[in-house]
């Protein structure tokens, strides 16, 4: 398995919906506030809830969602620590928020469909899953308490329909409840809602940002974290289970994946959802979805080189 696998239409594709986004912001007027709150309510939890009951999780998938809900927790809780010296309190807090996910699932989800086959692309959802849990739960409140209180950005976390949607997925398939296929069938245009309106937001967003947003050294950490410490860690993770547990090509490239997309759309929709300002965000994020039709092939291929898996 390798990284040669054409993905020069599907990076192209969502920058591509980028470009959308920015145009309606710009020529329509369009808030992309609303949306922000869809994607949070309605979306991403039916496209979860969805995907894991389709999955079936067995005690290994939710061993790879808790690795990666606790990797992606421990990065954002170091990097805010790190953070608060030098940036003010909400930028730290979005920094850390950045710092701990990826576009893992606007992004990365349609290029595991073209990268694995379906086992893997089911093992990529299970880690995606872990990272979602973690920007609804500890990503949520270190985001929020840049601006609230604990005691109100831990109400704002019990509100969020992901922690539900997840529950009750582990519940169908616990009790073997069956659903309707009509509904599943229902459920499943939530999964390109998803992906079409979570990189149409960026552009969105960008569509009101002046040059004052610009701030170089915000950009230089995110991009560092993303396209620096990412990449490095998921190696290093590859080789650990390679050496402990002997994983499969499969599953390695799957994790790899998940290190090398851009910053995640979804800086730009939790600082919306806590209104705080997230014109710095769309820009960081912006220049790393920008850099992804040239980054992505280049380090996907050489970690592959240094993980041997390269055919």
């Amino acid at each position: 398995m390798t990284a040669q696998a054409d993905l020069t239409q599907p990076l192209w594709m969502l920058l591509a919906f980028v470009g959308l986004g920015w145009l309606v912001a710009r020529r329509l007027g369009i808030d992309p506030r609303p949306i922000a709150t869809l994607l949070i309510y309605v979306i991403a939890p039916l496209t979860f809830f969805r995907g894991l009951v389709e999955g079936d999780p067995g005690p290994a998938d939710l061993l790879l969602t808790a690795a990666l809900f606790s990797l992606a927790s421990l990065i954002a809780v170091t990097v805010h620590r790190l953070a608060r010296p030098w940036f003010a309190p909400p930028e730290a807090a979005v920094l850390a928020f950045s710092a701990g996910t990826g576009n893992t699932g606007y992004f990365g989800l349609p290029l595991a469909l073209v990268l694995l086959p379906p086992e893997g692309v089911a093992q990529y959802l299970f880690c995606l899953l872990g990272i979602t849990l973690y920007e609804f739960t500890v990503g949520f409140y270190l985001s929020a308490r840049g601006r609230f209180s604990v005691r109100e950005s831990l109400s704002r976390i019990v509100r969020l329909p992901l922690l539900y949607a997840f529950a009750a997925a582990l519940l169908v398939n616990a009790l073997a409840v069956p659903l309707p296929a009509a509904l599943l069938d229902g459920l499943d245009h939530f999964k390109s809602s998803y992906t079409v309106l979570g990189m149409m937001i960026i552009g969105m967003t960008l569509g009101r940002v002046t040059l004052a947003a610009v701030d170089a050294r915000f950009i230089a950490a995110c991009v560092l974290a993303r396209f620096g410490l990412w990449p490095l860690l998921s190696l290093l993770a590859v080789w650990l289970l390679q050496a402990t547990l002997g994983i499969d090509a499969t599953l390695a490239t799957a994790l790899l994946l998940l290190g090398v997309v851009p910053m995640a759309a979804n800086v730009v929709v939790i600082a919306m959802e806590l209104d705080i300002p997230p014109a710095k965000g769309a820009v960081a994020v912006l220049l790393t979805t920008l850099a992804a039709p040239l980054v992505i092939p280049l380090w996907l291929e050489a970690l592959l080189s240094l993980a041997g898996l390269h055919n």
